[in-house]
């Protein structure tokens, strides 16, 4: 059986513009799955990505179900497009509330009052779209903060699921993407379903990037050090943490790093 790594990212090229990030949710999945795994890559469908110019188009037996946050309905809309030299595919959550604006997360250096929400919806919609594939990951790689409350949903609301039944493991990429205004204070409300307790989402308060990169590390089961220059309390937080982590790798060598990192954690030797 092979090894299945399902990617859950907020900047991949060319969709969006090269960056440290978006350079790895590039050649990170082709990389993986020439190295014999099976992968998924999930991107939000953010509306300075060209859809004619990259081919996307909807999978209409994915879309259709809505989802609701904040007691609001929400459609969910998957796309689809091909990276050809990769032959690779990118799947792409979309909502017209919450993906038709021409910016991904910031307007003229101001963060979208709804990222919040928006984060919401994106992790959800990875989640529950994995699961109309009906394919369920060894390993989920989360990369970015838009991607951090992945590892808590997964933890706390679809560990019992069927399809997951707590059989995998979580690595969050924490990289040098600060936002500067705390996401909005009633988050944790928004968070709040059957099973999840206050204490689950306290470290929340605010929800400003630090707590945000917390919450992700501490619903994960292995770190990795995504950039150099990362902000000095969270580096100190995940080195005197119990987790496995990785420090920063040579752009060379990373991939075979990650791929190593994965087999351990799947076999707690880590």
């Amino acid at each position: 059986m092979k090894l299945k790594v399902l990617f859950v990212t907020q900047e991949i090229t060319p969709y969006l513009p090269e960056t440290e990030m978006s350079l790895i949710g590039r050649h990170l999945p082709q990389g993986i799955q020439e190295r014999d795994r099976e992968i998924r890559t999930f991107l939000p469908k953010f509306g300075n990505i060209n859809e004619r110019r990259n081919q996307l188009h909807e999978v209409i037996r994915l879309s259709g179900m809505n989802l609701v946050i904040d007691d609001t309905d929400h459609p969910l809309v998957i796309k689809v497009a091909s990276i050809q030299p990769a032959r690779m595919q990118v799947y792409f959550i979309d909502n017209d509330d919450f993906f038709s604006r021409k910016f991904a997360l910031t307007e003229k250096g101001k963060e979208f009052k709804d990222n919040d929400e928006r984060a919401i919806f994106y992790s959800r919609g990875v989640i529950e779209t994995v699961k109309k594939l009906g394919w369920a990951p060894d390993i989920i790689h989360c990369h970015g903060w838009f991607t951090a409350l992945v590892p808590f949903y997964m933890k706390k609301i679809y560990s019992n699921d069927p399809l997951f039944d707590n059989n995998f493991k979580i690595v969050y990429s924490v990289y040098n993407d600060e936002f500067t205004k705390p996401l909005n204070e009633d988050l944790p409300q928004k968070l709040s379903e059957d099973g999840v307790y206050p204490e689950d989402v306290s470290v929340l308060s605010p929800p400003d990037w630090i707590n945000l990169s917390k919450f992700a590390i501490d619903n994960s089961d292995g770190i990795i050090l995504g950039s150099n220059n990362l902000n000095s309390e969270i580096r100190e937080y995940v080195e005197a943490g119990k987790k496995p982590f990785l420090k920063p790798q040579n752009p060379d060598s990373y991939i075979d790093k990650y791929n190593e990192f994965y087999d351990k954690l799947i076999e707690n030797k880590l």
